[in-house]
């Protein structure tokens, strides 16, 4: 069994992480990510769907050459 103290390194850790990814989602919606040309939003009288095909794309590429290149390091 693991002891109590590294159960709670690991849930700070993924608060951390939680916490993090958040802060960079708020920050990359105000410079216009989730609102790019591609994106769909349908809104009806009772429903609003939102598929951000382009921003995921978008984050795709970004990530794999981030990704890449801390791998070739």
């Amino acid at each position: 069994m693991f002891p109590m103290e590294n159960i709670g390194r690991t849930l700070l850790l993924i608060g951390g992480i939680i916490a993090f990814s958040g802060v960079i989602i708020i920050v990359l919606g105000r410079f216009g990510l989730g609102r790019l040309p591609g994106d769909i939003l349908i809104s009806r009288e009772n429903l609003t769907v939102f598929f951000p095909i382009t921003t995921m794309i978008v984050i795709s590429i970004v990530l794999t050459i981030i990704f890449n290149l801390i791998r070739r390091f």
